[in-house]
């Protein structure tokens, strides 16, 4: 590890507060820092770089910031999958693990090489309007294909698994999520919690108007082919709750799995179990 990448969520002053810390602890041991060039406050740091240019030549990517700002990281690793070690400066922190205090001792043994990665799969994301391409876009947690209006009225969605027909979902949308991404709006939608280990899609329909209408696991081999039919053209495709397109009626989304994972740190103190029990407060009273 010769080159250090760090990311910081934007408005955070504890978050830039901390960055000064990293780069400073970098600079020591003789460890080059990149930041993002949107971190102004930064910009005293060795280099600055956008973001796209910060992942292709880094040799790890320090977040300092929530869930939403290590999803940001994760979705740009396309041309090759560099190690993020996340730490939570926002809310609930599913995947930016470590705590301020657990960052520096856990950089220590990253930069000696002494650290695991956990393998996330990542979802390729496309749509298509008459057959040309509409909108491509890779996702770390989740596709949604929903209502987008404000008048509360259901759209169908014609779904199929590669060439087999599933059935055309009568619902306000549908998730379509990696194993991370299933504690997140999958979570809140009934779908079921997926351990990021596994080799799954898990489609997860919102508000289905027929009950029996439940989320199914899928092996990540496959391709989820929806098509939206609203004749009004009001739906949208969310990608990770972070950038977003509208659909028209007849449009088809393609889901798979994408060539690239993304690589997270793992911490050495606490399972997928823990941060579970703990983030979930499972057997609070």
């Amino acid at each position: 590890m010769r080159t250090v990448g760090v990311v910081v969520k934007p408005g955070s002053r504890e978050a830039i507060a901390f960055a000064r810390k990293v780069i400073a602890w970098l600079h020591e041991r003789d460890v080059a820092a990149i930041v993002e060039d949107q971190a102004t406050e930064l910009a005293a740091a060795e280099r600055v770089a956008d973001r796209g240019e910060l992942l292709r030549r880094a040799d790890l990517a320090v977040v300092l910031g929530g869930d939403g700002t290590l999803l940001g990281v994760a979705r740009q690793m396309r041309e090759r999958s560099v190690p993020i070690l996340g730490a939570n400066f926002g809310q609930l922190g599913f995947l930016t693990v470590f705590s301020s205090d657990e960052v520096l001792p856990m950089l220590a043994r990253v930069v000696a090489g002494d650290f695991d990665v956990t393998e996330r799969l990542l979802l390729d994301v496309s749509a298509r309007r008459k057959g040309a391409a509409v909108v491509e876009n890779v996702v770390f947690n989740d596709a949604v294909i929903s209502k987008g209006g404000a008048i509360a009225r259901m759209i169908d969605l014609d779904t199929s698994i590669d060439e087999h027909f599933l059935c055309s979902y009568r619902a306000d949308g549908l998730i379509v999520t990696t194993p991370s991404g299933s504690t997140a709006y999958s979570l809140s939608a009934g779908g079921p919690i997926v351990h990021p280990m596994l080799d799954v899609i898990t489609l997860s329909p919102i508000c289905p108007h027929t009950l029996t209408n439940r989320p199914i696991v899928v092996p990540d081999s496959v391709t989820v082919r929806v098509v939206a039919q609203s004749p009004d053209n009001d739906v949208v495709l969310s990608f990770d709750g972070q950038e977003s397109c509208r659909l028209e009626n007849g449009d088809v989304v393609e889901v798979r799995r994408a060539p690239m994972p993304a690589r997270l740190v793992q911490s050495p103190e606490r399972s997928f179990y823990e941060v579970l029990r703990n983030k979930l407060h499972w057997g609070h009273r």
